[in-house]
């Protein structure tokens, strides 16, 4: 078993950045690849990013490319989502998950979830 507690969620203004923080407990952390997905009011929950286990390979969605970036720390046994030039449309809970795969973003190909972290982003 592995469980992660997210933190770091607030309300922000458009234009600003929070990062989020995904701490893991249980088995090896270093074995998972990390994702991070959101879900707003009403939408299915969708991918943001993923980082392999070593950190040395990072996948994004479209929207948050270049905005967004994951990152992980295995000696602490945490990933991070750090968001930057954020928009209204940002606004969700995330979501930390852990899978063995590094190749698979669906909701459904992940092993572990953490409860979520609300991101409120104000126009």
């Amino acid at each position: 078993q592995v469980q992660l507690v997210e933190s770091g969620g607030g309300l922000v203004q458009a234009g600003g950045s929070l990062r989020l923080s995904c701490a893991a407990s249980g088995r090896t952390f270093s074995s998972y690849a990390m994702n991070w997905f959101r879900q707003a009011p009403g939408k299915e929950r969708e991918f943001v990013a993923a980082i392999s286990w070593s950190g040395g390979g990072t996948t994004y969605a479209d929207s948050v490319k270049g905005r967004f970036t994951i990152s992980r720390d295995n000696a602490k046994n945490t990933v991070y989502l750090q968001m930057n030039s954020l928009k209204p449309e940002d606004t969700a809970v995330y979501y930390c998950a852990a899978t063995t795969s590094y190749s698979v973003f669906r909701p459904g190909d992940m092993h572990y979830w953490g409860k979520g972290t609300l991101v409120t982003v104000s126009s």
